[in-house]
């Protein structure tokens, strides 16, 4: 039998050989398997060094991280890089000096700022930037105690206002950790200033601090460390020693919440989740146990299954769609769905169905048009193995989430898959499954129509355009970071840089939001334009995959063209930068009368003349201008 130390090696030695033979795709996933099975510091070491030599060969998002803290961190950072790696993420750490955070913000010319981080980190220990709360709480007065906490408060408030003002970073916050046991015992919960009420209360004034300003987010690291249990998280000797209050096994822990924050942040999530149903939705197998045999409902093992399809409907709350790829009889599993008394989810919540006993690669890739999204914003979810294996070979941009041998682990696992966290939901995110309810309406209205033009004077589509707002910063931020199909510069912006750039003079943010006569699409179109001298630039023109093709991207593009004339610009300039999935966006400019100005390793540049040609709006169009807050 071979040893698992002789499993090892011999993954690490084909890892090389892959790497050495140019096999990037295929070390990749044997890095991200390796991963997988040893989530320790020599994996890490291994992982990350091999990712290294492979990152010009794959398509990583690339991000800057600084971390600054009051205790030593140095040993998660080769964890969090791995994972990261394993996750499609290139990460580049800075670390700040120990103790050192608050000197760091405040001093704009610190070695944080001069970094140029795209994330910061901020972790810091209740002990250390409130000892007073931590050991001694039970020497303090109640005025002593409000004293300190108003000086905690205070600390962090004016820690994210300079951050604020200083960078477009995005900034992590770490809570306060509640003690292992309060000072003063059970006597603790019988007081009125009460040890954890206290820090309680910091938690919550830090959480109103955040959210006053963009691209502040809260960790909740008194959660995390309640979830795997204060005893086991904290390692005292290491603490007195080293400054490392984090025991070894728990550092995994900490590396993956930190990651739970930095895949939103770099846009590496899913959109859409597609299940497997016998054994995954539900207990059994529908074709041999009927719909009376199978398991779904309140008691065990069915509550498994029921705790799963909650976690599901959970997910559709944060606009991710759910999705069917079975191999089945689509009459039983349909009626199963349809019918079953314990079933949670039913046939209206899936965006789209493929229940065939065909490949189950080639159903996502189906599921994928269907939905007009990317098979790279797919997550699959079975429990065979095997077909986790060969969605793997086939499509290995496709996140693959491993599912544990216990049924009762499966809304946990699903819980925890980073793909599908959210920091911020527009009202597009919540409002998801309708509007793909309502696409599939014009979908079938569609092919009643002979030409293209009767269809879209029959959707009476409108089309509103505004300046960026507070209200709608979110939304747009998440647009440039989202969209890949009809994108034709693929930058990507925060919400704090968007912020900037809307109160730049020589800018303007625009949105667009459509509807039609059979719904509303949302915040749906971004474009950023420059002005400088006579000639007016659009850095960045998107459109949501929904609406592509039905020409509301030529009335954008209108707007764009009369109001930088009515600013007396000449030229409006506009770069095509090719990428692996914006294809449906590289006629765009020819198609609206740009000429072919120059072009480069880096793409394409057009030119409009605006004192020869305008473009006009399409007449099935009817197009509004909000001007309100126009700069």
């Amino acid at each position: 039998m071979i040893s698992s130390v002789e499993k090892s090696t011999d993954a690490r030695n084909q890892i090389d050989q892959l790497i050495e033979a140019g096999n990037a795709e295929l070390a990749t996933r044997c890095l991200a398997d390796l991963w997988r099975a040893e989530q320790g510091g020599a994996a890490a070491s291994f992982v990350t060094t091999r990712f290294e030599k492979l990152r010009d060969r794959l398509p990583l998002a690339r991000c800057r991280i600084a971390i600054l803290r009051s205790f030593t961190v140095e040993p998660a950072v080769p964890l969090l890089r791995a994972s990261a790696f394993c996750s499609g993420v290139d990460l580049a750490v800075h670390l700040g000096d120990f103790n050192a955070y608050s000197q760091e913000i405040l001093d704009g010319r610190s070695s944080l700022y001069q970094f140029s981080p795209n994330v910061v980190l901020l972790a810091v220990r209740t002990a250390d930037i409130a000892p007073e709360l931590w050991d001694v709480y039970a020497d303090q007065s109640a005025e002593s105690v409000q004293r300190i906490s108003q000086r905690v408060c205070a600390s962090f408030e004016q820690w994210m206002r300079v951050f604020r003002q200083q960078t477009s970073a995005s900034l992590i916050v770490h809570n306060l950790e509640q003690p292992i046991q309060p000072n003063l015992g059970v006597l603790d919960g019988q007081r009125s200033c009460a040890q954890t009420d206290v820090i309680r209360q910091i938690n919550s004034e830090l959480h109103r601090a955040a959210s006053s300003y963009s691209g502040v987010y809260v960790l909740d690291y008194d959660a995390l460390i309640a979830r795997h249990g204060r005893l086991r998280w904290h390692d005292q000797r290491k603490w007195l020693m080293a400054r490392m209050p984090v025991a070894a096994d728990q550092l995994i822990h900490l590396s993956r919440e930190w990651l739970r924050f930095l895949i939103p942040l770099t846009g590496r999530v899913a959109k859409a989740l597609v299940v497997d149903l016998d054994n995954t939705l539900w207990g059994g197998v529908i074709g041999e146990d009927g719909m009376t045999g199978i398991k779904v409902g309140l008691d065990y093992p069915g509550a498994a299954y029921q705790a799963l399809q909650r976690a599901m409907l959970d997910l559709t709350r944060k606009g991710i769609l759910l999705a069917i790829s079975s191999k089945n009889n689509p009459e039983d599993a349909i009626e199963a769905l349809q019918n079953h008394p314990g079933m949670l989810l039913r046939p209206k919540d899936f965006a789209a169905i493929r229940i065939s006993w065909n490949d189950k690669a080639q159903s996502l890739r189906e599921i994928a048009q269907q939905l007009n999204i990317g098979t790279d914003s797919l997550a699959f979810l079975d429990d065979n193995p095997f077909e986790r294996e060969q969605i793997r070979a086939s499509l290995p941009e496709v996140a693959v989430i491993d599912l544990p041998d216990d049924p009762m682990q499966y809304a946990a696992t699903l819980r925890d898959f980073p793909a599908f966290e959210r920091l911020t939901l527009s009202s597009e995110d919540q409002q998801r499954g309708a509007m793909y309810a309502d696409q599939k309406q014009r979908s079938q209205a569609e092919q009643g129509f002979q030409s293209k033009e009767d269809f879209y004077r029959f959707l009476q589509q409108e089309a509103d355009i505004s300046q960026v707002t507070p209200g709608t910063l979110a939304r747009v931020a998440q647009l440039t970071q989202k969209t890949n199909q009809f994108n034709l510069t693929t930058r990507r912006y925060s919400e704090q840089e968007i912020s900037q750039l809307a109160n730049n003079r020589k800018c303007q943010v625009l949105s667009m939001r459509v509807r039609d006569r059979f719904g509303d699409h949302g915040l749906v179109g971004v474009t950023i334009v420059r002005d400088q001298d006579a000639v007016c630039e659009i850095d960045t023109f998107l459109l949501s995959c929904r609406v592509i093709g039905r020409t509301v991207e030529t009335a954008l593009l209108s707007y764009v063209a009369e109001s930088a004339a009515a600013r007396g610009r000449h030229k409006l300039i506009g770069r095509f930068i090719p990428t692996k999935k914006n294809a449906p966006a590289r006629e765009f400019y020819s198609q609206h009368g740009f000429i072919l100005d120059s072009q480069n390793g880096e793409g394409t540049l057009w030119t409009l003349d605006l004192r020869n040609r305008q473009i006009a709006c399409p007449d099935w169009v009817k197009l509004t201008i909000n001007r309100g807050g126009q700069n």
